[in-house]
């Protein structure tokens, strides 16, 4: 069990590679991180199982940038019959698991194994079940089986409440039919991963107001307004007319870069495509200066280099914060719906709260 096996956007496997390799170098253990173009997935080799086990108990998952999952275990290749001895054979030397996950690459080689992994599910959680090496108990570690191909697959292990919250990392959303774009699903998808589900009600509610720059057709106003809240929708743009009779909305033809709510907001939301240091210091300016107490901003990304790009922003927007002398959570995520940008979630915090940090 000597390999990290990671899941990740497509076209996105060297930004793994530098995510991990840092974290790896930061916390001394030894490996090196190794993928192919295009392939949605990366892996980390490191000869000392330990350190490797170390490394995903120290790491909190939901602070990785481009991580869509991950797992520690090893491959083995399967046969054309029986695939279900080999693996069993395979799996003597892993613990009992608390649950079973099989997953494909996000590519299209991966998407056509997924009916093979649909039929293939049933039978092996059976023979697992028999063989005691599955319970249902979600204090064991989860068993992650990726299928490279129906004769290659990745055996790993990983903690339920330290990897991804879906299978591959990717949410089953549904496209609400009285939404007026498909953009709608970042902002979903961003509430799942960076607010606690049981806090939506005390975070997310009708009581609240909130602006989105940047807002036209209204993709991310209507995320706010299906809460209940209250929208002020900055653009030049026109808003779809189902946002405007809901009552819930003012649009105003403004830029969205200089515009400041009075009084301020408990949300802002903004998905502009400008340049990422731009859209950072958005951020620090709404969070900064009180505008707003919570904010999701997608930050565009450039051609080249964009794991050093992210990292050295949110460093920026952290060190403005600190030079103001006040407190904010700081999450940043490629999730499933973003292409070429990753999504920001701020909250300013009403006292000082100590949170361990990432890196150094």
């Amino acid at each position: 069990m000597n390999t990290l096996f990671m899941h990740c956007r497509p076209g996105f496997e060297n930004e793994v590679c530098a995510e991990i390799s840092e974290l790896a170098a930061y916390l001394d253990v030894p490996g090196y991180a190794k993928a192919k173009p295009a392939s949605a997935c990366a892996e980390f080799i490191c000869h000392e199982p330990e350190a490797l086990a170390r490394l995903m108990d120290e790491v909190h998952f939901s602070d990785l940038i481009f991580l869509r999952q991950w797992a520690r275990g090893s491959f083995v290749e399967l046969p054309e019959t029986d695939r279900i001895s080999v693996l069993l054979d395979a799996l003597s030397a892993y613990p009992t698991c608390g649950s079973l996950w099989l997953e494909v690459l996000d590519t299209n080689d991966g998407k056509e194994l997924s009916t093979f992994c649909r039929k293939f599910e049933g039978p092996l959680r059976k023979a697992l079940l028999k063989a005691g090496k599955l319970v249902d108990d979600p204090a064991l570690p989860r068993l992650l089986l990726t299928f490279k191909s129906g004769r290659e697959v990745f055996l790993g292990l990983a903690d339920a409440d330290n990897s991804a919250m879906w299978p591959m990392g990717i949410p089953r959303l549904k496209f609400p039919r009285e939404a007026p774009s498909r953009s709608t699903l970042k902002l979903e998808e961003a509430w799942h991963h960076f607010i606690p589900r049981e806090e939506w009600d005390e975070r997310l509610n009708g009581d609240m107001t909130g602006v989105d720059l940047g807002a036209a057709p209204g993709g991310w106003t209507y995320q706010l307004v299906r809460r209940g809240m209250l929208v002020t929708a900055i653009d030049n743009g026109p808003m779809a007319q189902s946002l405007m009779d809901t009552g819930l909305v003012t649009h105003l033809m403004a830029d969205g870069f200089t515009y400041k709510p009075r009084p301020p907001v408990d949300w802002m939301v903004c998905d502009i495509v400008e340049k990422p240091a731009r859209s950072a210091f958005l951020l620090e300016t709404w969070l900064g200066e009180g505008l707003c107490r919570e904010a999701v901003v997608n930050l565009k990304l450039p051609m080249k280099q964009r794991y050093a790009e992210v990292r050295r922003l949110l460093e920026r927007i952290a060190d403005g914060f600190k030079a103001r002398g006040i407190e904010v959570e700081i999450g940043c995520k490629q999730l499933y719906h973003d292409r070429e940008e990753v999504t920001c979630h701020l909250r300013r915090l009403a006292t000082p709260a100590k949170k361990p940090a990432r890196r150094g």
